[in-house]
């Protein structure tokens, strides 16, 4: 048998042919983009006054307390405090920006 050499190229010029990617940044899971959380946050910090209307109808007033994945706990003045189920909810809104609305002629500037 005679003598073969295998011919392989060098570590160094391999290194060289593999570009580099940056690292992908991870996406954040479907339906997670956690601006619910920062409007929580935001609205807890500067103790806005908020409304609740429930599916039902009901009203609730009041201000943000404490919040989590399935409820909200509303802090009330005159009556007590309140856990109420997301899910439940129907929509929200500032209670400042119910009297600004208030204050609105029907072209959408203000009267005040």
């Amino acid at each position: 048998m005679s003598n073969r050499k295998l011919i392989r190229p060098s570590l160094a010029e391999l290194k060289d042919q593999v570009v580099t990617r940056p690292p992908r940044k991870k996406p954040s899971p479907h339906g997670q983009t956690n601006a619910e959380n920062f409007y929580y946050l935001k609205q807890i910090q500067n103790g806005t006054p908020m409304g609740m209307v429930l599916q039902d109808g009901e009203q609730i007033r009041g201000t943000i307390d404490w919040y989590d994945r399935n409820s909200i706990r509303v802090k009330r003045q005159s009556d007590p405090h309140v856990m109420v189920l997301k899910h439940f909810i129907k929509y929200m809104y500032k209670e400042n920006e119910d009297k600004e609305k208030e204050n609105e002629n029907e072209y959408g500037v203000s009267v005040s």
